[in-house]
């Protein structure tokens, strides 16, 4: 293998020899996008000959059709603001271009694959760069688990089931209701989803080392941005103020804290279905999720709930992934955020697994999810959940005192309220069918 990489490289390497995956492939690509841009706004700027621009963008495409990737072993655990991973991309960039030059011209990793730039504006944007592209694909898996909940709240629209709050019965609902208020939930972060993709659209590139432009062409910072528009099909803008960009990373928190927020969502929900799958001949048993694999070594024919739980167990990591985020994030110092390299390698973590997560969660789980009717609407006519409808005609009191009746002798609490006559049958009956026109 030729190794193209240099002595900061080697260096890198040798001072963080850690037991981590190295970085991460989007992030990497994301600096050539970058480094390719450069090259072709240092070239209009009339600061790099179209020899070396040539050379350099041919090393870029290389690399962006998977050529090269062998070049790119830093671990993701580092210090120095992630250094060490842009000059990793500018001596592979420098020595392939030189090479492709036939050794005619030295092409310099500093003096010409970072000219115009600094890691410190670099690196920050290349992680929104890849932010971006990866919120776009978590934007698709969530549309298709909203469908799902929303063909399945149809399904399900009849059901008559009982509803609980604290977990004890409560009052009459249906099942459709229930998955229609979880697709309506996952609606609210969807729309939330299109607030964070503008905040990844805002780049400190051209800001160089602390977001005062030093040795920054004005005329590479308007082209750049155009160039790098071209090669990613994006759209990102300039930033107002680049030192605030630059001194400041609590625009991944905010990024990481929408993950976050949706994987709580997801999690309840998770839970639910848990809950109402469970048994399902000793529990709830309202549900019945697809059996995907066995669910004991030992007990036959024991079926576990494995996607909710992936989906509980996402919500566990990207919590934690967070408040790394929080804390690295919280360590800017002055006009830089040094600790880059930990939030990149989180913050790429929890949106590719999310994503990944929510579409087995989605193919595997809620879309084959049947209904026991029969279950349902047992549970509700041995609950006391058509107590609070009869509480406008009866008032609390008195409602509450057959209640009582019905918990004491374990009769059903139909059978008190028409065994007692405080309704006829038919008014019993007219009762609960006009509560069920209501849902």
């Amino acid at each position: 293998m030729t190794v193209y990489y240099g002595n900061e490289t080697k260096k890198a390497l040798k001072n963080f020899p850690f037991s981590m995956h190295s970085v991460k492939e989007e992030f990497i690509l994301s600096i050539v996008k970058i480094k390719k841009a450069a090259s072709l706004a240092n070239h209009k700027a009339g600061s790099l000959n179209i020899a070396v621009r040539n050379a350099i963008v041919k090393a870029c495409d290389e690399i962006l059709n998977d050529k090269n990737a062998e070049q790119f072993l830093l671990t993701s655990f580092q210090g120095g603001a992630g250094t060490a991973i842009n000059m990793n991309v500018n001596e592979v960039l420098a020595s392939r271009a030189t090479e492709i030059l036939k050794n005619k011209i030295i092409v310099h990793a500093n003096d010409d694959v970072n000219l115009s730039q600094s890691t410190n504006d670099v690196n920050p944007s290349a992680l929104k760069i890849s932010t971006l592209i990866l919120l776009k694909e978590l934007d698709l898996s969530l549309a298709s688990l909203i469908k799902s909940f929303e063909l399945k709240s149809k399904d399900f629209k009849n059901i008559l089931k009982l509803g609980r709050t604290h977990l004890q019965d409560a009052i009459p609902t249906t099942l459709g209701a229930e998955f229609e208020s979880y697709a309506d939930n996952l609606k609210k972060h969807k729309e939330n989803l299109k607030k964070v993709k503008e905040v990844s659209a805002i780049l400190n590139l051209g800001g160089t080392a602390i977001g005062n432009s030093i040795n920054a062409n004005p005329r590479y910072i308007k082209e750049i941005y155009i160039e790098l528009n071209k090669i990613t099909g994006e759209k990102f803008l300039k930033a107002k103020n680049f030192m605030s960009k630059t001194s400041s990373h609590t625009d991944f928190l905010e990024i990481s804290q929408f993950v976050v927020s949706l994987c709580v969502e997801l999690s309840k929900m998770a839970n639910d279905l848990k809950f109402m799958s469970s048994g399902p001949n000793g529990g709830i048993g309202e549900i019945i999720l697809p059996e995907l694999q066995k669910g004991s070594s030992i007990m036959p024919g024991k079926v576990n709930p494995v996607m909710p739980e992936v989906i509980n167990q996402l919500y566990y990591l990207v919590s934690g992934n967070n408040l790394t985020i929080e804390k690295a994030a919280e360590g800017a110092q002055m006009e830089l955020g040094v600790m880059l390299p930990i939030i990149s390698d989180k913050l790429l973590e929890s949106i590719k697994i999310s994503t990944e997560a929510i579409n087995q969660f989605d193919k595997l789980c809620v879309s084959g999810i049947k209904a026991d009717k029969d279950k349902c609407l047992a549970h509700l006519e041995e609950s006391t959940a058509y107590a609070t409808l009869l509480v406008p005609k009866l008032g609390y009191d008195k409602v509450a005192e057959i209640v009582n009746k019905s918990m004491k002798s374990k009769k059903r609490f139909k059978d008190v309220v028409l065994g007692d006559k405080y309704l006829s049958s038919e008014e019993f009956d007219k009762m609960v069918n006009n509560f069920i026109k209501s849902l």
